[in-house]
């Protein structure tokens, strides 16, 4: 089934170089987003990592200024891989509707306000979805879209992208996950991804594509500890 797509992108690497392996030990996470590191703790859990998050390590979040998912990644990764003097993980990642002009894109988490209140911001997406068809453009389809950027603290990066492909839903559908999850429908379901068992949704969703291509890239000599 040909719904997600995977990317994957190296920067500053020549293709004949060999990415560079995480050899275990502690891993430090680059996001306050607690969903996020639930998730991304769940996704490393087989490899033994020590993870532990910026928040618990009291480190400030960067400015975030980059016009790509990748782009902001690398900020964040690399932001607490020279603050904490460990590799470190970070992802950046967001909603896209194609008939926003992929908006809002890198600027999802703003448009839930300082307050992350995502239910505003899922209305927001659904009001612009309606203006949109009021005026012709009937489409629902989005994707979302995850850079993950794994940092050493002497600036090495090793980046990845993936993404996942569905529908638009409103109302909002179901309590699981979070974030936009509660008005996405993947490509190949008819529930939306706020529906779905979380470790359903770990094995399809835009963050695990670019985990798959992380793993076997920088953890296929598969470290234990």
């Amino acid at each position: 089934m040909n719904w997600w797509h995977c990317k994957k992108r190296f920067w500053a690497l020549t293709k004949n170089t060999p990415n560079r392996q995480f050899n275990g030990g502690r891993l430090v996470i680059a996001s306050h987003n607690p969903g996020k590191v639930r998730e991304i703790n769940d996704l490393l859990a087989p490899f033994g990592a020590d993870v532990v998050s910026v928040a618990q390590l009291n480190l400030p979040e960067p400015i975030e200024d980059g016009d790509t998912f990748i782009k902001n990644a690398e900020i964040k990764a690399l932001a607490a891989a020279g603050a904490s003097g460990f590799p470190a993980l970070a992802d950046d990642s967001g909603l896209c509707v194609h008939a926003l002009n992929d908006e809002p894109g890198v600027y999802s988490a703003r448009w839930a306000g300082e307050d992350k209140d995502f239910t505003h911001a899922m209305k927001m997406v659904a009001d612009a979805l309606n203006k949109a068809e009021n005026q012709g453009n009937p489409d629902k389809s989005a994707h979302f879209a995850c850079a993950l950027c794994l940092a050493w603290p002497d600036g090495h990066t090793e980046t990845f992208e993936g993404k996942v492909f569905g529908q638009i839903a409103w109302p909002m559908r179901g309590n699981n996950g979070f974030g936009y999850d509660p008005v996405f429908i993947p490509d190949g379901y008819d529930i939306t991804f706020g529906e779905m068992d979380p470790e359903k949704k770990h094995s399809m969703s835009h963050r695990a594509n670019a985990f798959a291509l992380l793993v076997d890239a920088c953890f296929s000599a598969g470290s234990n500890g």
